[in-house]
């Protein structure tokens, strides 16, 4: 469906379709978000340490290695709209085949914890899928200078909107005995609709030469394609020692990412918050970053993505020592304002963002966008194979050990990412 001929006219048209996407992801995303509710769903059924642990494993698992091995494959793909399309409807199926499966298995929390780790999988597998494809897209069709706006407007008017859809039906949903099916239907709902907007895309074909040299195509068998892509990440790797050090940084950081699910579980055992308290985290969560996007998108764009980069990275590592903090006043006191870790925790969609737009301009070319993104996505999720440790070690010796060390691993990312090269410059 061509909407415009000129480049400018194509370029405005792109970009409100990609903005409107990723708002209405937004809005559906709130009704599941990784920091709270997905935790006290799981914890809803089977309140363990060890099985919370595996969210942040297989949310960043099913993320990461799928696009990595799947990056090629979108390099290859001259029209990849209809990629996203795709991955947009199976995130739908996921939720709406738990959304059935909900109320039959109540009674048998055993199983219901396995169908939902299950379809947690393959939806994080299909997220990762579909960020890869939209990240391509951007790279393709938003130039570099512009990609903050972007990223400011799908925060905050996607944030906006989230907010207001939580107050009007997560609040009462939460109180009721069975919310989580409606939970989980709307959510559906939401990505299924946003499935839809990028058929409207105004996609110029890519180059048919344009192919990344080693790109695992299916000659071969599936085995072959596999050894060629990892000696084609050896080779990315070994070429580019800006990335080696972004993906070191990625590792760092997704100690935010590891911890998160813990958070709430603390709040609801050691400082004894009711389940309403969700709402007034999600809304504040939602509410930071779409206030931080006003602020991180625009400078992303004057001044270039690292130094908003650094400064994410480093204050994200404030997390858990105010988890820490909070420990050690009184409960009652603790439990008031709680409300203000998710106030930093709004930072971490924006960072994990400012970590795509900053890959897609460390690549050398367009045809190496997907292999970027999916290089550092990969980094992200390698730490992840601890996450069930992790949680081991918070039921063993407790929560204010783990988040300390766990500020800590942040902050050497911060450090670490002060040596990147500003890519707008090279």
């Amino acid at each position: 469906m061509k909407h415009s001929h000129s480049s400018g006219g194509r370029e405005a048209w792109n970009t409100l379709c990609l903005e409107l996407y990723h708002v209405i992801v937004r809005v559906g995303w709130i009704f599941k978000t990784e920091t709270i509710i997905m935790p006290a769903v799981l914890d809803a059924v089977v309140d363990s340490g060890a099985l919370r642990g595996l969210l942040p494993v297989l949310n960043r698992g099913g993320q990461s290695l799928p696009p990595l091995f799947l990056a090629g494959a979108v390099a290859r793909r001259p029209v990849k709209k209809w990629s996203l399309v795709a991955a947009a409807l199976a995130k739908a199926g996921c939720f709406a085949a738990l959304a059935c499966a909900w109320t039959p298995l109540r009674s048998q929390p055993g199983l219901l914890a396995t169908v939902f780790l299950v379809l947690y999988a393959m939806f994080s597998s299909c997220n990762g899928i579909s960020q890869l494809v939209a990240a391509a897209l951007q790279g393709k069709l938003i130039p570099a200078g512009r990609r903050g706006r972007s990223l400011m407007v799908n925060a905050s008017v996607g944030g906006v909107l989230a907010i207001l859809a939580a107050i009007v039906f997560l609040r009462p949903w939460l109180a009721e005995a069975d919310g989580f099916t409606k939970i989980f239907a709307v959510t559906a709902a939401f990505f299924a609709v946003a499935a839809l907007v990028p058929a409207f895309l105004d996609e110029p074909p890519d180059a048919a030469a344009a192919r990344p040299p080693g790109d695992g195509s299916s000659r071969g068998g599936w085995l072959a394609g596999v050894a060629r892509a990892v000696a084609d990440w050896r080779q990315t790797l070994l070429a580019d020692r800006a990335l080696v050090r972004l993906a070191v940084v990625a590792a760092c950081f997704s100690g935010v990412i590891m911890l998160f699910p813990h958070y709430q579980a603390f709040a609801r055992d050691r400082l004894g918050t009711p389940l309403t308290s969700l709402l007034t985290w999600v809304v504040v969560q939602n509410l930071s970053t779409g206030i931080v996007s006003f602020v991180a998108g625009p400078m992303a764009d004057r001044r270039g993505t690292r130094v908003v980069l650094i400064w994410l990275v480093a204050l994200s590592s404030l997390v858990p020592l105010l988890v820490t903090g909070l420990s050690l006043a009184p409960h009652a006191l603790a439990a008031d304002w709680f409300w203000i870790v998710y106030v930093v925790l709004g930072l971490n969609p924006i960072s994990l963002q400012i970590f795509t737009n900053y890959a897609l301009e460390l690549a050398p070319r367009p045809v190496d966008h997907a292999r970027y993104v999916s290089i550092v996505g990969a980094a992200l999720a390698a730490p992840f194979v601890f996450s069930p440790f992790v949680g081991w070690l918070v039921d063993a010796v407790g929560f204010r050990p783990v988040f300390v060390v766990g500020a800590a691993v942040i902050a050497a990312g911060a450090a670490v990412a002060v040596g990147l090269p500003e890519p707008r410059g090279r």
